[in-house]
């Protein structure tokens, strides 16, 4: 009662200043108005208005859409991941496709790209015997010195040598390819996101440049790379060398070789850190029930004894 006797005397004193002390309630005269206005108009108008609110909707949905839009040239496709034999947490690497990578770096990818990483000793046991490994490293000359007179001389190269180098500094490997900078293959498979799968891609994924695009002189269209423009012509193509076994030589097959080859160079320990993990996946099969029981067995005690408390008498 005494809530409504003081509600009554302000909006008393509000009519007598000539305004409201109170904000109207929701359903107040403005809405009415509207709604009123609202219901007044006939069927054509509202159709009108409706058509207007659904153009005005769809124009800003289009331009945002022509906003975040991206033309062909600005495209870059993201490679697929592949099944590779040696992605699996247990698989090993396909030693004959590493015996092959190694005959396309050999005899396509050496022409511009260096490994400055990896001896010939290091092919040893993995794609070629000591022998092999010994008579590939005998194929170059390498500078080595000084004499006993002080002057540089060639040899043939030895097993703890590294590969040899296409260009002798940066400065001429790129006033051999236009300007372009040919990457040391080392480690390019953990040093590109999408590893081998983006390699694959890259070299198969050479292509006619879609309508509008212009390539400068000199580059080349790859939707895989970033930017598309690639200084590299398509390195492969089907029957480009022949290998040592007889495997047939397309472009498909050369690609996964030399992505193997790579994914190894990248990774000399791969199958012997899969083997380590296998070895410790056995051990702690052994080990955790062994465990468990002599946590259940030292705690047994303690969890289950019972604490009274005896005051004194």
């Amino acid at each position: 009662m005494a809530a409504a006797a003081v509600a009554s005397a302000a909006r008393s004193l509000a009519r007598a200043r000539g305004g409201l002390l109170l904000p109207p309630p929701p359903g107040g005269p403005c809405r009415r108005a509207n709604m009123a206005s609202l219901s007044s108009l006939n069927r054509g108008k509202k159709v009108a208005l409706t058509t207007l609110g659904v153009l005005t909707a769809g124009g800003a949905g289009l331009a945002l859409a022509l906003h975040t839009a991206v033309n062909a040239g600005e495209l870059e496709l993201h490679p697929p991941e592949y099944p590779w034999s040696h992605g699996g947490m247990l698989s090993a690497l396909d030693h004959s496709s590493v015996r092959r990578g190694y005959e396309v770096y050999k005899q396509v990818c050496s022409a511009c790209h260096s490994m400055d990483y990896l001896a010939f000793r290091n092919l040893i046991g993995v794609s070629h015997t000591e022998a092999e490994a010994k008579a590939l490293a005998e194929e170059f000359e390498v500078q080595d010195g000084p004499d006993e007179n002080g002057e540089m001389f060639m040899r043939p190269g030895k097993l703890s040598d590294y590969f040899p180098k296409p260009y002798p500094n940066p400065e001429a490997a790129r006033a051999a390819n236009n300007g372009a900078l040919p990457p040391d293959l080392s480690y390019i498979v953990n040093a590109r996101h999408g590893g081998e799968d983006y390699v694959f891609s890259l070299l198969t994924g050479y292509c006619e440049p879609p309508t509008g695009v212009t390539m400068r002189e000199g580059l080349h269209y790859n939707p895989f790379f970033p930017g598309q423009a690639i200084g590299m012509a398509p390195p492969i193509y089907n029957e480009i060398l022949e290998f040592e076994d007889g495997t047939p030589a397309t472009m498909s097959q050369i690609a996964k070789d030399v992505c193997t080859f790579l994914r190894w160079a990248a990774e000399p320990e791969h199958d012997q850190r899969k083997r380590m993990g296998l070895k410790m996946l056995m051990i702690a099969g052994l080990l955790i029930p062994l465990v468990y029981y002599l946590k259940r067995h030292k705690w047994a005690v303690l969890k289950s004894r019972k604490i009274a408390y005896r005051p004194p008498k």
